[in-house]
């Protein structure tokens, strides 16, 4: 059994006991997509923490992205409700790297994988050395931003 995953179910009734509407609805919707991961394929599983932090990095994404999308559109009641949700999973979430730290990884990792003169054909060699020391952690996007950067 996940922990993280029991902490989500007790902090939900917690939230639903202090009538705390954004924290409940948006734990119930963290709950849903971790239930819908555990079903989706063809065996019911349980996630691991791991897992389920995968899970709700995917979720705070979303909630970025439509944050992004609203205030676009010039709807910024929703952007606030969207960027208060993605707050609430952040709490759930590892500490996310600053700039300097991601920097300073992708530096390492081009320096390991000797891609220092080969230019933007080693970026996947590099990512795939970065990713999974900074999985959870660090936006893709900047990521990928930071080693096009370096390469370039």
């Amino acid at each position: 059994m996940s922990q993280l995953k029991d902490r989500l179910r007790a902090d939900l009734t917690t939230a639903i006991k202090g009538r705390d509407e954004v924290r409940s609805s948006t734990l119930r919707m963290a709950l849903t997509a971790i239930t819908n991961a555990e079903v989706a394929g063809k065996v019911q599983r349980e996630l691991s923490d791991e897992e389920v932090v995968d899970v709700l990095a995917s979720e705070a994404k979303k909630r970025r992205e439509a944050a992004i999308a609203f205030d676009d559109g010039g709807r910024s009641e929703m952007a606030a409700k969207e960027r208060a949700e993605s707050a609430v999973l952040a709490d759930y979430l590892p500490e996310q790297l600053s700039v300097e730290e991601i920097s300073r990884i992708v530096t390492e990792a081009v320096e390991r994988t000797g891609a220092a003169g080969e230019g933007m054909k080693a970026m996947g060699k590099v990512m795939g050395a970065v990713q999974p020391q900074v999985k959870g952690r660090a936006d893709g996007a900047a990521v990928a931003a930071e080693v096009r950067r370096q390469l370039g």
